[in-house]
């Protein structure tokens, strides 16, 4: 069964790929088969293995998955902002059909802050708390634009504090880190990243250290400045509930691949791959408050020895021979989304054998009702 599983595969897997690139046009961005590692002193981390994927202009796509999935990997290689041990092995990373990887010192610095910027998880490592927040908006004013006067950056400064909902702005520049609160801090993040009005926006956990209510206010902010300006966001986050707020394409990764991708509804309601089902189980919902939640059991795998098949066999409650041995590939799912797990090449398998059967069960109970008929003339005939 399971070798009619793989010839069965390697078919679907050319018309997924073909219906991709269909569906895709001109991508402001574009992720082929990246691959990037961490050469340590114990061995190579594979932290990304494989990912694909296209963003449109004026979207939102989400990249989930728990710690260690690759999903701050993947967003770092697009900006190239590695650590020293870190590189780029495998892949291309397209900004307008031109390759990243291949940009000089000169070019890189102008993609990043110009055509992309970052927010990272925590605002407080990442200001420096020696500066004043209208220095350090300044600074990246004064690089990336054509506002290249104290004066003009400052104003510019003021603007956008005003625009991502901070008050006194005017007297916010004068201040350090410290003496804001988280959510101010993360609002300065955001529009220190809006300075150049980029064509990415890359949110790394964005509301990771900041309470509930002011999650709330974060996200509906990034959310109307996105329709305001017109950019292209990749969220990356562990946090379903965002994920299924502000995203119009969702990416579930585990073990530095994608094993599922879809709309939220896709993915909330009709889940193909078996870790993304173990997500969802994991979270209380107001229909299973009474129950014990169901955590995916195990371990996340080691990315210095990663499994020769499927990255989550060894958690998976399913799994099969197959997966121990060959990586599933990627499978349109009846309703137009994408997954990657054999269980569900194996389901095509039989359902396509058992239509054959019934197929052949029809012309096979046709040819007995026509040679009946014939045998029922004969007997006419012959009395």
């Amino acid at each position: 069964m399971e070798e009619s599983v793989k010839i069965e595969a390697e078919g679907i897997s050319e018309e997924a790929e073909e219906k991709v690139r269909e569906n895709e046009e001109n991508p402001v961005l574009s992720v082929r088969n990246l691959h990037t590692s961490f050469f340590t002193d114990s061995g190579e981390v594979k932290a990304v293995n494989g990912v694909s994927f296209n963003l449109k202009k004026g979207k939102i796509l989400g990249i989930v998955g728990e710690s260690g999935s690759g999903k701050s990997v993947t967003a770092y290689s697009i900006m190239q902002i590695l650590a020293d041990t870190g590189r780029v092995v495998e892949g291309e990373i397209l900004y307008n059909g031109k390759n990243v990887l291949k940009f000089n010192k000169k070019e890189m610095h102008a993609f990043r802050g110009d055509k992309c910027s970052i927010i990272f998880q925590d605002p407080m490592t990442s200001l420096n708390p020696t500066f004043t927040i209208g220095s350090q908006i300044n600074e990246a004013i004064m690089l990336h634009t054509d506002r290249k006067t104290r004066k003009a950056a400052t104003a510019r400064s003021i603007e956008l504090l005003e625009m991502v909902g901070v008050n006194e702005p005017e007297k916010r520049i004068s201040q350090y880190p410290h003496e804001l609160s988280g959510g101010m801090r993360q609002r300065v993040m955001i529009a220190m990243a809006l300075a150049c009005e980029p064509d990415i926006l890359i949110a790394d956990e964005p509301t990771t250290a900041l309470d509930v209510t002011i999650q709330a206010q974060i996200l509906e902010l990034m959310k109307s400045l996105q329709e305001k300006m017109g950019m292209a966001i990749i969220l990356v986050t562990h946090d379903l509930g965002v994920i299924a707020y502000m995203c119009d394409e969702i990416i579930v990764m585990y073990g530095g691949r994608v094993c599922e991708r879809g709309t939220a509804d896709d993915i909330f309601y009709r889940p193909c791959h078996e870790y993304t089902k173990g997500l969802l189980r994991s979270i209380p919902n107001i229909e299973n408050m009474k129950e014990r939640l169901v955590p995916i059991a195990g371990s996340p795998i080691n990315l210095l020895n990663l499994p020769k098949g499927c990255a989550f066999c060894a958690r998976c409650d399913n799994a099969m021979k197959i997966c121990l041995e060959e990586v599933p590939p990627e499978m349109e799912m009846p309703d137009g989304h994408f997954a990657s797990c054999w269980l569900n090449v194996k389901k095509a398998a039989e359902q396509e054998q058992a239509e054959k059967q019934a197929g052949a069960a029809a012309v096979k109970a046709g040819a007995d009702t026509t040679a009946a008929k014939a045998d029922e003339k004969t007997g006419e005939a012959e009395v």
